[in-house]
């Protein structure tokens, strides 16, 4: 089985890889790391950078996970990625990272956190840093 894990350099973003190695580790399944931008990669701060995928293949390896990364600038949101990503592998778990919300804005949640809880076929686990 695989897992997919949204990843980003943010608290969060690491929050979700070190749940998702454990979980991997745990059931002994594959791991794909997927890390996006919907548009210029050249700006966006959610970009992880060549050094920041590189120590993630390190933590991969250190854990003894078998595992991916992957890096996609399409066009395309995280949760549209993710779903796409997830449905190609037949994901057995997606994880997620989840930010410190205000009252108003956990109404709203956030809207690739939401999609993805929402659209993903397979179980989503998100959680905070």
């Amino acid at each position: 089985m695989t897992i997919v894990v949204g990843y980003t350099t943010r608290p969060e973003g690491r929050a979700a890889l070190e749940r998702a190695i454990v979980e991997a580790k745990a059931h002994g399944d594959d791991l794909v790391v997927l890390n996006v931008s919907e548009g210029d990669g050249v700006r966006d701060p959610l970009l992880a950078s060549e050094t920041d995928l590189d120590e993630v293949r390190g933590l991969l390896s250190h854990a003894g996970v078998e595992g991916k990364v992957r890096q996609l600038v399409r066009g395309k949101d995280a949760a549209e990625e993710i779903d796409s990503i997830a449905t190609e592998v037949g994901a057995s778990l997606v994880v997620i990272g989840l930010r410190k919300r205000t009252p108003v804005g956990k109404l709203v949640l956030g809207s690739n956190s939401q999609r993805i809880l929402l659209s993903v076929d397979a179980p989503v686990l998100a959680v905070k840093a």
